[in-house]
């Protein structure tokens, strides 16, 4: 039997899915690609999964697309069908559950745009990082362009954009790519104590925050803060409200279940 391009485990209310084609660099095959759209959808659909977390297999986060294998068929099925959770967020289906992204070796293209379409990112301190669209003459299009800006600024994002020069971790740390630089061996440790965390905390309070802060991102904090009140009077009515303000008199941690 072949091993999944796509390995799955679940600890707790974390989902872990790795890329499993160390041998090809984990470059993305169109097989490889649904795979991963199914493993987040499954993730999205199964109650127990809080958080979402992406490492890879082997020594290569990875190198993106497989193009011999993608590019030829690119335009005649499309990524993602439209009710499918597209991973990049950009054609499919969105996902309403928080991504961690644990990255390492070399990073590139896709790898990139998954990892800013995800919403806390920890990468080891040999990883580098490459937008290389530009060198093969087209443009990212997992929603890289817009994500590079808004978490490196202008200038940042157009000097990687449009040179595709790599970068190291500290640099990418530095500009605001991820958030985390550690060892190694330290990678998945930290990047799943971070995800345990969130997955701790209430689940709907934590889907509205990420709803919320992707809505001032499209359309504007004004527009944004005009639904922040109605619903907290929402979230106020839920039993999670009510055991949060109960563990906090009693002093021990809270217990949420997503109701």
């Amino acid at each position: 039997m072949d091993e999944p391009l796509i390995t799955t485990a679940t600890e707790g209310h974390v989902r872990l899915l790795g890329f499993n084609r160390p041998q090809k660099k984990n470059a993305f095959t169109m097989a490889m690609l649904q795979e991963l759209a199914a493993a987040f959808q499954a993730a999205e659909d199964d109650p127990d999964v809080r958080v979402t977390l992406v490492f890879a297999h082997g020594d290569t986060f990875t190198a993106g697309l497989d193009l011999l294998d993608v590019f030829p068929r690119l335009q005649e099925t499309g990524l993602f069908d439209p009710g499918q959770i597209d991973p990049w967020g950009t054609h499919g289906r969105e996902r309403t559950k928080p991504l961690v992204t644990a990255v390492h070796g070399r990073c590139l293209t896709l790898g990139i745009e998954l990892m800013l379409a995800g919403d806390v990112a920890v990468a080891s301190d040999d990883a580098r990082f490459g937008q290389i669209e530009i060198t093969r003459g087209i443009i990212p299009f997992g929603g890289g362009t817009a994500r590079w800006v808004q978490a490196a600024g202008w200038g940042n994002a157009m000097q990687y954009l449009l040179t595709g020069d790599e970068l190291d971790a500290q640099e990418a740390w530095r500009i605001g790519l991820v958030q985390r630089v550690v060892p190694r061996a330290e990678l998945l440790p930290c990047a799943t104590g971070i995800a345990n965390r969130i997955a701790a905390q209430a689940p709907l309070a934590v889907r509205a925050t990420l709803a919320s802060a992707r809505a001032a991102l499209r359309e504007g904090e004004r527009a944004a803060a005009g639904r922040l009140l109605p619903e907290v009077m929402r979230l106020s009515r839920t039993r999670d409200v009510q055991e949060g303000v109960a563990a906090f008199l009693e002093r021990r941690p809270p217990r949420f279940t997503g109701t």
